[in-house]
C-alpha cells in the first residue's frame, strides 16, 4: 500500500468520524478502487456504520502525482455501494463538492469588500487556549495590553477583546475544525510549503478565529495589528498555522514576517498571499489579500516568463500597491523602466472571485 493510499483511508475515516457525519469510526472501511479525474486521482472507499449495516460508498481526493495533500474532496452521500454504479456516483459526488465551492465563489464575488477588516483561523492541534501567555506575550512583542476590563469584556470564557491602537481585536476559541473542509482544500494553494501546509490542516483539531475591525480608515493599519495578534497567536504550542489568504501558513514563515514590523518594514507576505501555477498555456498568478488592505487584486494569466519571474513581479506590484498607496487604472500601464510598459485591464476574476486588474505580462 503507498503513502497515499494510506493517507486517503486515514482521511476517509477521519471524515466520516466527523459528528455531522456518522459521529464515529466506521464499523469497517475498505478502499474498493480508484479513478482519474481532471488529472488528479481519486479513491472509492466502502464502508459500514455498524457491522449489520449494508456497505454505502463514499469517495476521497484529488490528489495529484504522488503527494499526499489532496484538494478536499472528500464526501458521501450515504448511498448503498453497488460496484457496478460506485464510479459513477463517486464521481457525480466530487462534481457536487466542485459545485459547492464555485457557488460560493459566486456569492461572495456578488459582495461588497470593503478595506480595513481582517479575519484569520489560527489552526490548533488541541482545544485550548492560554489566555494569559497570549497577553504576556503580546505585550512582550509588541507593547501592546489585551487586559480585561468594562469596555473588553471575557465573553463566556472562550473569546476575548480588547481595544488597540484605536481598533478593535478579538481571539476566540473554537472547539472545532474549520467548517466544510476549507482549512484543507485551500491549503494546496501554498506551493511553498504545499505538503506541510496540507498536513497542518489535516491535523488540526480546534481553532481560534482571530479578527481585528474597525479599520476603514487605515486598512494597513489595521492590517498590521490582524497580523500582531495572529502571529502570537501562532506561538501557542498547538498551533499548526494559520488559515488566512486563500492559503495555509505554517507559523514559523507567518511570524518571521510579523517581526519585520519590529523594524519598520510592512508584514507584506503576511498579509497578501501570491498564488502561482503553470500548465500548457503558460504561467498564471493571482494575489489574495490586497482587497482588505482597500486595494484590487492583482492576476497574470498565461505569461510565457518563467515562474520566478511572475512571481516577483507580483510581489513588486503589490509592495508598490501597499507601500506607495498607489492605485491600478483600468486601460493604463505599468512599468519599471522606460521601455517597460505592461497593460492593465479590469476584468472578471479568473483565479479570484469578482472582478481583478489582469497585468499583461
Amino acid at each position: 500500500m503507498t503513502a497515499q493510499e494510506k493517507n486517503a483511508i486515514e482521511v476517509m475515516g477521519e471524515w466520516l468520524s466527523h459528528p455531522q457525519e456518522l459521529g464515529k469510526k466506521p464499523a469497517k472501511l475498505e478502499m474498493a478502487g480508484s479513478f482519474e479525474l481532471d488529472e488528479l486521482r481519486y479513491y472509492i472507499f466502502k464502508f459500514k456504520k455498524s457491522h449489520l449495516g449494508g456497505w454505502k460508498v463514499a469517495v476521497c481526493g484529488g490528489y495529484e502525482g504522488d503527494g499526499v495533500g489532496h484538494c478536499g474532496h472528500i464526501f458521501s452521500e450515504m448511498e448503498p455501494y453497488d460496484p457496478a454504479t460506485a464510479q459513477e456516483k463517486c464521481v457525480a459526488m466530487v462534481e457536487k463538492v466542485r459545485q459547492y465551492w464555485m457557488d460560493r465563489a459566486q456569492e461572495e464575488s456578488e459582495q461588497t469588500h470593503p478595506g480595513g477588516d481582517f479575519v484569520g483561523f489560527v489552526l490548533l492541534s488541541t482545544p485550548e487556549f492560554d489566555e494569559a501567555a497570549f497577553r504576556a506575550a503580546l505585550k512582550a512583542d509588541w507593547g501592546i495590553e489585551a487586559e480585561e476590563g468594562e469596555e473588553n469584556p471575557r465573553e463566556g470564557g472562550t473569546a476575548i477583546a480588547f481595544s488597540a491602537e484605536g481598533m478593535i481585536a478579538t481571539v476566540g476559541l473554537m472547539e472545532a475544525r474549520v467548517p466544510d473542509g476549507e482549512a484543507e482544500y485551500w491549503a494546496n494553494s501554498n506551493f511553498m510549503t504545499r505538503e506541510e501546509s496540507v498536513t497542518a490542516a489535516q491535523r488540526h483539531q480546534a481553532h481560534l478565529l482571530v479578527g481585528v475591525l474597525g479599520g476603514k480608515s487605515a486598512p494597513l493599519e489595521a492590517g498590521k495589528l490582524f497580523v500582531k495578534v495572529a502571529a502570537t497567536c501562532l506561538k501557542a504550542p498547538n498551533a499548526l498555522g494559520i488559515y488566512d489568504c486563500g492559503t495555509v501558513w505554517l507559523p514559523e514563515p507567518f511570524i518571521q514576517s510579523a517581526m519585520t514590523m519590529q523594524t519598520g518594514e510592512i508584514p507584506l507576505t503576511a498579509l497578501v498571499f501570491v498564488g502561482l501555477f503553470q500548465n500548457e498555456n503558460g504561467v498564471s498568478s493571482w494575489t489574495n489579500g490586497l482587497r482588505s488592505l482597500g486595494k484590487e487584486e492583482l492576476e497574470i494569466v498565461n505569461s510565457r516568463h518563467t515562474p520566478s519571474e511572475v512571481y516577483d513581479l507580483m510581489m513588486n506590484i503589490s509592495s508598490y500597491l501597499v507601500k506607495e498607496g498607489a492605485v491600478l487604472r483600468d486601460g493604463e500601464t505599468l512599468g519599471y523602466s522606460a521601455k517597460q510598459k505592461l497593460p492593465i485591464t479590469r476584468s472578471k476574476g479568473v483565479c479570484v472571485d469578482g472582478q481583478s486588474m489582469k497585468i499583461g505580462f
